[in-house]
């Protein structure tokens, strides 16, 4: 049983200060601003908070009126990960499309105008980039999220994103720690574990963390999942030997180390969010990264109180928790300063790192990202409407399934009339049915982690061998059909650069 915690004492603030939550709705809730006057110092946003530029820019007005040095975050990381464009999808094609370009510079120039949107917004944190290597092909929540499955890769965009997000004045947030992407299981839905040896961790997933920190990334985001070499009993965000041992001690980083959402099933189902939240400030987190899928007060409450508890019944360090908002607080202070420095110097100019001035760097990344590889004949570019077939596997959490992917509405664009339906194990008799004598563009995503859709592909090119096939997942499989199109991305920008290459323009 908790104690129920009144006033704004040190330890309260302290409590308060810690937590990064979320809400509901696209203006701040009267309990949200009442705890920012108490001591809350961060909030979280999502897709539900954001319905255009200029609602959010007064969105984050307002929390600001009640703390001019609250801070802002968001998971942003452009490509599949989007929240300023969850309902049309998003302008920049993610990080396994920059990846495949290889192009730091490029890679820099996005993140950086990603980051001047933010800034012009009131964002200043962004939970982003993902640093994890993608080495398991089969990894069911990073893929596309990250540069790719070569270490040093991952680690030179990840630096090149870190340095344009952070020119800009948004603190980087460097994830998932110490790497998430050798996993098969989602944390959001259960506890993943990795079983390789220390020095394949130093070889591979560490690699890009250490690069960030030497960097400068201002915050880093723990992960929820179990390396037994490194911590056999407990995952990495409540692991003092991770966060404090390796991270802090090894890695030498002295920014902000911020936790995954701790709502998540990894955490919430084997400890509670609120032992789990004592645990992971107790292992040296210093924010409590909550919202994701609980948005209310109560919530904030009984954290807040698990916390104050935890201090007074001698589980956690006065001087622990006090280290932990002092970290916040000081990003806090850093991102201020940027925002005021940028809103005299004028910086939150439309810059455009390494292109003309107003270039469209997202579609330029975009375009340079789509590989195109014909069949047996020259492919001709289609003339009329086709038909596109897309073959949808379920979103994961990260993702969401309410942002629009493929290439419908980019060839409607450019071939008025385009029809489109989407499948999940179709029949390829319905798909010949409703295509009629359409040329047919079939969409697939991650085709390799999905049988079905391999299979669906067979039969769909035996039948027509004309078929046009966009691959907007990881390029795993073989190019097939009368033209084969991996874009490295869902995006909607990916879904542009695609269409341009089936219309031939």
């Amino acid at each position: 049983m908790t104690t129920l915690v009144t006033g704004t004492d040190t330890l309260t603030r302290d409590a308060l200060t810690v937590l990064q939550p979320g809400f509901v709705g696209t203006t701040a809730p009267d309990w949200l601003l009442r705890r920012i006057g108490e001591g809350l110092s961060s909030v979280g946003l999502f897709g539900r908070n954001i319905a255009s530029p200029e609602q959010l820019a007064a969105l984050t007005a307002r929390l600001r009126a009640e703390r001019d040095d609250v801070l802002v975050a968001i998971d942003e990381e452009g490509g599949d990960v989007t929240r300023l464009e969850v309902r049309h999808g998003s302008s920049f094609p993610g990080n396994y499309a920059l990846g495949s370009v290889d192009d730091p510079d490029l890679t820099r120039a996005v993140a950086r105008e990603l980051g001047r949107r933010l800034a012009a917004c009131g964002v200043d944190l962004n939970w982003a980039p993902s640093a994890d290597v993608n080495s398991n092909a089969d990894n069911p929540v990073i893929g596309v999220r990250s540069f790719g499955a070569d270490p040093e890769l991952v680690a030179r965009h990840t630096v090149a994103y870190v340095e344009g997000l952070q020119a800009v004045g948004v603190a980087a947030c460097t994830k998932h720690f110490p790497g998430h992407g050798d996993t098969n299981v989602d944390s959001h839905h259960a506890l993943p574990r990795i079983d390789v040896d220390l020095d394949t961790l130093h070889a591979r997933e560490l690699v890009p963390f250490r690069a960030a920190i030497a960097a400068g990334t201002q915050a880093v985001m723990s992960a929820h999942i179990l390396l037994s070499a490194l911590d056999p009993h407990r995952p990495a965000t409540l692991s003092p030997r991770i966060l404090t041992g390796l991270l802090r001690q090894e890695l030498g980083f002295e920014g902000l180390i911020v936790t995954d959402g701790m709502e998540m099933q990894a955490i919430a189902s084997t400890y509670g969010i609120e032992r789990g939240s004592v645990l992971a400030i107790a292992a040296g987190a210093d924010a409590i990264c909550v919202g994701g899928g609980l948005a209310d007060e109560d919530t904030v409450l009984r954290l807040r109180d698990a916390l104050v508890d935890a201090v007074r019944t001698g589980e956690l360090p006065e001087e622990r928790l006090s280290d932990a908002a002092a970290r916040v607080r000081a990003l806090a202070a850093w991102t201020q300063a940027h925002r005021v420095r940028g809103a005299v110097s004028g910086s939150g100019a439309a810059v455009q790192e390494g292109t003309a001035p107003g270039t469209d760097i997202g579609l330029v990344a975009a375009r340079r990202a789509v590989t195109v590889t014909t069949g047996e004949r020259p492919y001709t570019p289609m003339t009329s409407a086709p038909y596109v077939a897309a073959f949808t596997p379920v979103a994961n959490i990260a993702v969401g399934d309410e942002t629009p992917w493929g290439v419908a509405a980019e060839l409607e664009r450019l071939l008025p009339g385009t029809a489109t339906g989407t499948y999940d194990e179709p029949s390829v008799d319905a798909v010949l049915a409703a295509a009629g004598e359409r040329r047919i563009v079939a969409v697939v995503r991650d085709s390799h982690r999905h049988p079905w859709m391999t299979r669906a592909l067979d039969a769909l090119l035996a039948a027509r061998p004309d078929t046009v096939v966009v691959e907007m997942g990881l390029n795993q499989a073989e190019p097939r059909g009368a033209l084969h199109i991996a874009t490295h991305g869902a995006a909607r920008v990916c879904g542009r650069a695609a269409a341009e290459a089936v219309a031939g323009v």
